[in-house]
Order: C-alpha cells, then sequence, then structure tokens
C-alpha cells in the first residue's frame, strides 16, 4: 500500500517556518532537582535553555524570546502544574487535563518549530509536551463548539482505555462539532456524534495528529506528530495555528484516510 499520506505528513513537517527563538529561565531561585526537571522536559529542544538576570522581571520564570523579543512567558508554577510534576496518567486518567490545567503559554508559542521527542523510557517528559499541546487543542475545539476535529489515536482503544480521554470525547460528542477519529481497530468505539475511522496500515499506526478546522471567526489549531525511524516512541512533531496550513493539513486527512 503506498505511502502516500504519511509523505505529505513527511513534507508537511519539513516545511514549517519557526523564527529564530530561545527559551530563557529568568531570576532563577528554585531547587536544583526542579532546574533538571526543566532540563528534561526542553533541553532536548532545538532551542537554546540558558539561565538570565531580569531585575525588571519576576523570579522564576521561563521566558520565549523570538528575534529578541519575549513574546510568551509562564511562571514556574505554571510549568509544575502542567508538565514538570505530573506524567502523562494525570492527561489520560483525569479530566483535569482539560478542565483544570492550562497549556503553559511558552510551550504553545512554540508553533512552526520541528521538534524530535521521545517517550518512555528514554524520556518522562518529552512526549508530554505532546500530550498537553493535544489536550490545548481539544479544549480550543470544545470551546468553540462548531467546526471540525480529526484525531488520530493509533490505537482506538484508547478511547475506551483511558479514562479522562474517553470523558473528554464524549464532551466533544455532545457538541455540535464534527468528531473524526483515527487508530487501529482493536477495540473499536461507540460514541454518537463520532465518526470512527479504521485500518491496520502505517499511516494508522505511525502517526498522531489533532487537527481543529473552526468556523469563521474561531482560532484554529493542528499538531502533527510521526514516528521517526524504525524506533517506536521517537517523534518528530510540530504544531501550527496558520489557517492556510491546518486547512492543508486537514485536508490530507480527509483525503488520505
Amino acid at each position: 500500500m503506498s505511502n502516500g499520506v504519511l509523505d505529505s505528513f513527511r513534507e508537511f513537517l519539513e516545511t514549517q517556518r519557526a523564527p529564530e527563538r530561545e527559551l530563557l529561565v529568568v531570576n532563577w531561585d528554585g531547587p536544583e532537582q526542579v532546574e533538571s526537571l526543566l532540563q528534561r522536559a526542553f533541553g532536548s529542544l532545538s532551542l537554546d535553555l540558558e539561565q538570565r538576570h531580569r531585575p525588571e522581571m519576576g523570579e522564576n520564570l521561563v521566558v520565549l524570546v523570538e528575534d529578541g523579543t519575549v513574546v510568551a512567558s509562564s511562571s514556574l508554577e505554571a510549568l509544575q502544574r502542567a508538565v514538570l510534576f505530573v506524567n502523562v496518567d494525570l492527561y489520560r486518567t483525569g479530566l483535569s487535563g482539560i478542565d483544570r490545567y492550562e497549556a503553559p503559554d511558552v510551550l504553545t508559542a512554540m508553533d512552526e518549530m520541528l521538534f524530535s521527542l521521545r517517550g518512555f523510557p528514554a524520556s518522562t517528559k518529552e512526549k508530554l509536551l505532546l500530550v498537553v499541546m493535544s489536550r490545548f487543542i481539544e479544549k480550543r475545539a470544545l470551546e468553540a463548539g462548531q467546526g471540525r476535529l480529526d484525531v488520530a489515536f493509533q490505537e482506538l482503544s484508547r478511547m475506551e482505555d483511558e479514562y479522562g480521554t474517553a470523558k473528554v470525547y464524549e464532551r466533544l460528542a455532545r457538541s455540535d462539532l464534527e468528531v473524526h477519529v483515527y487508530g487501529v481497530p482493536d477495540a473499536v468505539p461507540e460514541v454518537d456524534g463520532i465518526t470512527v475511522h479504521a485500518g491496520e496500515s502505517e499511516r494508522y499506526r505511525r502517526s498522531w495528529f489533532v487537527v481543529f478546522r473552526p468556523p469563521p471567526g474561531e482560532e484554529p489549531a493542528a499538531l502533527l506528530a510521526m514516528e521517526a525511524g524504525p524506533n517506536e516512541n521517537e517523534w518528530d512533531a510540530m504544531w501550527t495555528y496558520d489557517r492556510g496550513r491546518v486547512g492543508r493539513l486537514g485536508d490530507i486527512v480527509e483525503n488520505g484516510f
């Protein structure tokens, strides 16, 4: 079977257009173990993670700098709640991932950047960034309540086995959104209001996407990740809010599965 969809996904990832960025830890006054968690979460990204002293700013801030200008900042507390002091099970087993915890601004502002991320056991934090961003896009779709949401799970059983995920998609299904889910049919969820696309080919097994195409006036968003090479649990990934690119990715999904 042709890998045309995967080739299109790869081309999409390779045409990202991120500006020059760096990640700074400003006025650090925290314990070494927390600094280590920061390094584990963000240290493998294609960004320099450096400490700086800025008297005019508060303590323990992580800021994203773009072409010399601060474009986003997050407190250490916000990062601890969403990434550093949690693991992926928080987002799988509970509702807090979409209801209580906001995705850190420094993470959501890293759009159009190509990341290479590892899952467990190589890393306990890197893949979590993709989970946080997936929930961020799902929440945006839920708040809009209209448009189309396409989501790849790889294994459809996750929609039933992960309590938090199941509850999120029950809520999405009750909205006026058109919701489509994709994956290997190890278990086929039966949720009114959700269209299931099942298959065994590589395009189902090796891709992870969350694509929200909203009605006019609402903000689009999309995440795409692909397994990198022969190793499972290693990913090339990016997210975008560009309406044209979100639409293009949505067309690839809609016409290729």
